[in-house]
């Protein structure tokens, strides 16, 4: 009689999950340094010159293409949720352009020996029925067999060319609101250690499964200057970006920026990940944290988000047309949390 050997927690068998397997912004910014930038094609309004969240293909006056892709290992241990998370942060970077979805391809690189099909098969299925709530199909991608397992998509969008949002456009004095609540990175880091509580778990599962579907609505608001998401680099990495790229600076309010239930206490307790460490040693020379706020917030502004919120830079007079915008998608949470500002460090962040 044989006896079945148990399937492992997909988690255990990644050394990293979520948008916090991403290299640190130092590491990345080396790697592509010596890169040729692309600015012989007069077609690509985006490429990577200021690290925006998908390049961007004019195809007529009315119409441009909007490329991504993204993937990554484990972040929960549920396949259906993993696959879930995956799609939905994919396709957050063609919402965060303005764009709206219209295919994806998946990758899927799985360890086949170690995996029974039936679990890869529900990482799948999680990424289908995410991209059906988005109206997309998946029409193809490509597999292999890998030592960790990982899932993403490639995801295309269409926008058009006039409501095209960039994270490089932001101009002193807008405010600066934040779609979803911080904390995914330090519960992904607690549900690893086996201290996650039912209800912590499914917040996580609710913030990284909702689609940052308010995108093209705020890019076609009045007043909107800016836009990303924050995912792997943190709330300070991906403002940081959007002050390098429009050569501004921002203050952040910590008080205003809205949390995950109990992620503060677990902060203080010592719970994060790797990467908002890896995080704060890339870029905190550019960043001031009055000294009544605490390593824990630190940490919270550096945790690694996956499929985060949507960061927007806009006029004070469209502050509440964007927020009734985000309530109207479900963004309970979405706040104003700061201003872009032309003083001090890029970023400086206040209680």
């Amino acid at each position: 009689m044989s006896i079945a050997t148990p399937v492992p927690r997909l988690t255990s068998l990644s050394h990293g999950g979520g948008c916090g397997c991403k290299l640190a912004p130092g590491v990345l910014e080396d790697l592509l340094r010596a890169s040729p930038a692309a600015s012989p094609y007069s077609a690509l309004l985006v490429g990577r010159e200021t690290a925006d969240d998908a390049a961007v293909w004019q195809l007529n006056e009315d119409q441009a293409l909007v490329a991504t892709t993204d993937f990554f290992m484990p972040i929960v241990d549920d396949p259906f949720d993993f696959g879930r998370i995956a799609a939905a942060n994919a396709l957050s970077d063609v919402y965060a352009m303005g764009g709206r979805p219209i295919l994806a391809l998946a990758l899927l690189a799985m360890p086949v020996n170690v995996l029974p099909v039936t679990v890869v098969r529900e990482i799948l299925r999680g990424g289908e029925h995410v991209c059906e709530e988005a109206g997309v199909p998946i029409a193809g991608g490509h597999s292999i067999d890998s030592v960790e397992p990982i899932y993403g998509l490639v995801a295309l969008g269409l926008v058009h060319p006039r409501h095209l949002q960039r994270n490089c456009a932001a101009q002193p004095g807008d405010a600066l609101l934040l779609g979803k609540p911080l904390g995914v990175g330090i519960l992904s880091a607690a549900l690893k250690q086996g201290s996650l509580a039912a209800e912590d778990y499914r917040a996580l599962i609710e913030t990284t499964t909702h689609l940052n579907r308010a995108g093209p609505e705020l890019a076609e608001l009045d007043g909107v200057h800016a836009m990303t998401d924050v995912t792997g680099f943190g709330l300070l990495g991906h403002l940081l970006e959007m002050c390098r790229g429009s050569g501004t600076r921002a203050r952040l309010s910590m008080s205003r920026v809205p949390l995950l239930p109990r992620v503060l206490e677990r902060a203080a307790a010592g719970c994060r990940t790797g990467a908002s460490a890896r995080n704060w040693s890339s870029y905190g020379n550019e960043v001031h944290i009055d000294e009544r706020l605490t390593e824990a917030h630190r940490d919270l502004l550096t945790d690694p988000q996956t499929s985060g919120g949507l960061l927007i830079a806009c006029t004070a007079g469209a502050v509440p047309e964007a927020l009734r915008i985000f309530q109207r998608y479900g963004f309970a949470q979405a706040a104003e949390i700061g201003a872009m500002s032309g003083d001090g460090r890029p970023v400086q962040v206040e209680p």
